[in-house]
Parts: C-alpha cells; sequence; structure tokens
C-alpha cells in the first residue's frame, strides 16, 4: 500500500489529526521507533506508566499501519487482548534500529501529503498545512508530540513497532489464549521450505524469552539414510533421538540440553542448551511428524506459495544448493505433508 493510501486510511480513522500529527506521521514512518529508546528499562518503566494510566478494550483494533515498513502496536488493545506488557515491551525494542534512506522517505513522504491536500484528502487545507510544514523544518527534521486536539479527541496510546513482526502477532495471540487454558507450554512449527520457520522462532524467542529447539539438529547421520528409510514420508529426520533427547523434557519447563547434528559436517556437533522456561518452541518442517506423537499444544504450519519459495531460495543459495532443494528436499517435504494431512491438522497457518 502507498503511502498516500495509508495516510487517507489514518485520516478516516482519526477525523480530528492536524497537520503536525501528519507530520508525526510521516516521521514515525521514515524514521522508526529508533529515537524514541535510550534504555530498555526506561523503556519499560515509561510503558508501565501508561499501561496502568489506559484502560484495556478488545474491540480496538491491535494495530494500524503508518507505512509499509511501520505500525502503531495499540495498547489498550494488546491490555484488552489480555497479552503480556513485557511482550509488547520487546516488540518495540526490537523495532527500535535504524531504516534505510530515512530521510529521503521523510521528505518523499512530505511530497504525497501535499498532493493529498491538493486533493481535499486531508481534514485540513492546503494553506494550513504549508504554513505547518515550512515552520517545522525552519527548525530541522525532528521528532514532535501529537497535537493537542488530537490528544484529546483520539487518546493516542501505542508503541512504534516494525511491521516484520506483523506476522508473529497470530502466533503470540494464539500461545496466549491456549496458556490461558493451562495449555501452550509446546509450540510445534512446521512448513515447508523457505516459508519464514526459522526467522519465526527467533522472533518469538526474541518476543517470549522462549527456548527453541531446531528440527535441523536431528537432521538423519549418514549411516541411517537407507533406501528404505527415505521412502517413508518424512523419514530423513531422526525422529527416535528427537522422542529420546527432546520430548521427555518438554512440559517440566526445566533447563534441559540435546546433542546437535551438524548439517554442514554431517556429523555431530556438540550440545545444544534450553533454558528454563514455561513456553517452547519447535521449528522446523518435519517437527509435526505423527511419529513423534502429540507431544505439542499448539500446531503451527508455515507456508509459502511456489513462486515465492523458489525465489528465496535462490537468494540464499548457491546454484547447487538451489537444485538440491527443488529435485530433492522440496519434494521429499510435499510428500510428507500430503501422506500426513500436516497443513490441515494445524492450529494455525501462517
Amino acid at each position: 500500500m502507498t503511502f498516500k493510501n495509508q495516510l487517507r486510511t489514518q485520516a478516516a480513522l482519526h477525523p480530528s489529526m492536524q497537520p503536525q500529527d501528519v507530520l508525526k506521521m510521516c516521521y514515525q514512518a521514515a524514521f522508526g521507533a529508533e529515537h524514541l529508546l535510550k534504555d530498555e528499562d526506561s523503556a519499560r518503566n515509561y510503558l508501565e506508566r501508561e499501561w496502568n494510566e489506559v484502560p484495556g478494550d478488545s474491540d480496538e483494533a491491535l494495530y494500524e499501519r503508518i507505512s509499509n515498513e511501520v505500525c502503531r502496536l495499540n495498547i489498550r488493545a494488546w491490555k484488552g487482548q489480555g497479552l503480556p506488557m513485557e511482550w509488547m515491551l520487546h516488540l518495540f525494542v526490537h523495532s527500535c534500529k535504524p531504516l534505510p534512506n530515512a530521510q529521503n522517505r521523510f521528505f518523499a513522504f512530505l511530497g504525497s501529503v501535499d498532493a493529498l491536500c491538493a486533493a481535499d484528502g486531508l481534514p485540513f487545507g492546503t494553506e494550513e498545512w504549508k504554513s505547518a510544514k515550512e515552520s517545522y523544518l525552519h527548525e530541522g527534521v525532528r521528532p514532535l508530540h501529537h497535537s493537542e486536539n488530537y490528544r484529546v479527541a483520539e487518546k493516542p496510546a501505542y508503541r512504534v513497532m516494525d511491521t516484520s513482526f506483523l506476522r508473529l502477532l497470530p502466533l503470540l495471540l494464539s500461545a496466549h489464549a491456549a496458556a490461558q487454558k493451562g495449555k501452550a507450554k509446546v509450540i510445534a512449527v512446521d512448513g515447508r521450505a523457505a516459508g519464514g520457520k526459522s526467522t519465526l522462532a527467533e522472533q518469538f524467542r526474541r518476543i517470549t524469552g522462549a527456548g527453541v529447539i531446531h528440527m535441523d539438529d536431528f537432521f538423519l547421520p549418514v549411516e541411517m539414510r537407507t533406501a528404505e528409510r527415505l521412502s517413508t514420508p518424512g523419514g530423513n529426520v531422526h525422529y527416535e533421538r528427537f522422542a529420546k533427547e527432546v520430548i521427555p523434557f518438554l512440559a517440566s519447563g526445566e533447563a534441559f540440553a540435546y546433542t546437535r547434528f551438524d548439517c554442514s559436517q554431517m556429523a555431530f556437533g556438540g550440545e545444544r542448551s534450553i533454558p528454563a522456561g514455561n513456553i517452547r518452541l519447535i521449528e522446523g518442517s518435519y517437527s509435526c511428524h505423527p511419529a513423534l506423537g502429540e507431544y505439542m499444544d499448539l500446531r503451527v504450519f508455515s507456508d509459502v506459495t511456489p513462486r515465492e519459495q523458489l525465489r528465496r531460495i535462490h537468494n540464499r543459495s548457491d546454484e547447487e544448493m538451489a537444485k538440491m532443494y527443488v529435485e530433492k528436499w522440496i519434494p521429499m517435504e510435499e510428500k510428507y505433508f500430503k501422506a500426513y494431512a500436516i497443513r490441515d491438522r494445524a492450529d494455525l497457518t501462517l
């Protein structure tokens, strides 16, 4: 969506917008949240004060986009959904990074406002906008507050978040909802190659502190790769070792370690430690293999279109490895997905 369309949406949602609020939106959309973070403790204290002041409202939207890279995460909606404040803090903290070409994008966004004003697409006129913009630029590009008019009418309460985390939100919501029922201690994220499983798992770890177990650590050793074994759907994962070294320790919440198989060396490569915690996430193809039983509380399928899958594989792999994916790994995965209805059985598809 273009910035102009996002600006139209914001004007419709918040008709009290003044030129100052649009300038703020342009700044946040271009620069993100980088300037807002001094240190995590200060950010936590500030969020906690605001959190305690605003009521929860589960009917409000959880977020609003203000650009393709930036959105505003609604504190009232987050609180109304019963989601942990700490998760929101971490989403904000991990969004505080420089955005590329911020200065150029900021002035491009101002140009979009010029055009929309000229078409009478905002709650104020061209002259009012021009005056406010010139006054602002005279003092230099900088962050600014919402207008008093907007604060009174809209009661803004949000944190700026990178839109790269948006795909994670349904998983956070599902995990929390299940946890409220005494479940969701163990989450399995299966799915297609290049479907974003590892990225999703790393984001989930950073936001929730969950321990993450990687199915790639259970690649089948060479001596077990018989024709009979590989002819079985999902037979190329060492599920016997996973069942022995991981499953018995998942639900306890206590720290444990397992032996990691290094695919690049085709040999065992030491231990991977999993910290203590009340949520564990297993990521990787074959994590929902029926041979592993019903060890998980939440099944997730990370999907991707065939075209996008190939684009991602070619972007991250050399020609030989990409060919291996296309001719070997992807067909094996698809055989497994079909044989055990892995996608159909998922509680959540992303």
